[in-house]
């Protein structure tokens, strides 16, 4: 049995205008998905026949990492709720490509990977066979595993489960974990991690410490209404399509996430909360709010620092920054919500058990 777990997310500043470029900042959230891979007879999840259309996060992975592999039984387990903006397709992206890497193992030769980078795309990983050298080896288990080619199968499948429409903020902010911060040019002041290019747009990934940020909390609200990301990323989409003139409000979300991101280097969650503010107001006005968001997030503003929806909307869930979660959760479940309460960036992905790895080695 191989097992690894990745993070969900909550987006500070950015949803929507990231698709179109525009910088965002994610943070990890305490809440994570797990899977669990072991051989079976036939391929299976949650105990039932695996049907390719009805997970096909599962399946682009399976062609990229598992291509003529034995059949596994695939089993999996989280606490974040589906639909919801906190990232629960991205971190079961990620917890999967890490559970299937670390029972794939990986071909190294002179210390170098042998194949792994261009798995972002189906039928791309080469299988032998390999010729034997004083260099070649194979690595398995945990020790094979990579934070980055996680976040790039993460972000191929989770664009071609979207239409080809996602930003790779999610992907990333689950396989990293902590802060990631998505712009249009390399940032001077921050840690850039690596740059990715999707339909003639291009993000550049970086990561942000706040690990002296201590004093504040994320409280999470769901509305319990499930909100496809795609159906919604589709509906921006079509609105700009029909009025350019949104393309505005796409460019001020930009702006506010800026401000957002230089208070967030600053320490000043005071102005990192009125940025959020800012940033949902802008949203409202693309149509991806909903009067179920809107009570919760009236309800949590007067104990926080800011508010706003997180990820898609139409749906799902709304954050709130603040100092005092007991008393911001509370308001959001006497106005109907359902909450759950996180620090501001947790861990990224991990194996959390790689005792019989390999689980088959294609290298051999």
């Amino acid at each position: 049995m191989v097992q690894a777990s990745a993070p969900g997310k909550c987006i500070l500043f950015g949803e929507h205008a990231v698709v179109y470029g525009q910088p965002a900042v994610a943070v990890a959230i305490d809440q994570r998905m797990s899977v669990e891979l072991s051989l079976s007879n036939d391929w299976r999840i949650d105990g039932m026949s695996f049907h390719p259309d009805r997970h096909p996060h599962v399946e682009a992975l399976k062609q990229r990492l598992w291509d003529l592999g034995p059949a596994l039984s695939i089993k999996i387990s989280g606490n974040i709720p589906p639909a919801s903006g906190l990232g629960s397709s991205a971190a079961l992206s990620v917890a999967a490509s890490a559970a299937l890497r670390c029972a794939r193992g990986r071909q190294m030769v002179d210390d170098d990977w042998a194949e792994g980078w261009t798995a972002a795309r189906p039928g791309s990983i080469y299988d032998g066979p390999w010729t034997s050298s004083k260099g070649d080896s194979v690595v398995n288990g945990a020790d094979c595993v990579d934070e980055d080619e996680c976040a790039i199968l993460a972000h191929a499948v989770e664009a071609y489960a979207q239409g080809g429409r996602a930003s790779p903020l999610d992907s990333s902010a689950c396989a990293h974990g902590g802060c990631i911060v998505l712009s249009d040019k390399i940032e001077d002041n921050l840690n850039w991690i690596y740059t990715r290019s999707l339909n003639g747009v291009s993000w550049h990934v970086h990561s942000v410490d706040l690990s002296n940020i201590d004093d504040v909390w994320l409280v999470i609200g769901s509305t319990g209404i499930h909100a496809p990301t795609s159906e919604q990323v589709e509906k921006v989409a079509n609105l700009i399509k029909e009025q350019p003139g949104k393309m505005r409000e796409i460019e001020t979300i930009g702006i506010v996430s800026r401000r957002g991101i230089a208070a967030l280097m600053n320490g000043d969650m005071e102005s990192v909360g009125r940025a959020m503010s800012e940033n949902h107001l802008l949203l409202r006005s693309l149509g991806v709010s909903c009067p179920e968001l809107e009570v919760l997030i009236s309800a949590a503003a007067p104990s926080s620092l800011g508010v706003k929806l997180t990820g898609a909307g139409g749906g799902g869930c709304m954050i709130a920054l603040t100092r005092n979660p007991k008393m911001t959760s509370e308001a959001i479940e006497l106005a109907g919500g359902r909450t759950l309460i996180s620090k501001l960036a947790s861990d990224g992905m991990k194996i959390d058990n790689d005792d019989k790895a390999p689980l088959w080695n294609p290298h051999e």
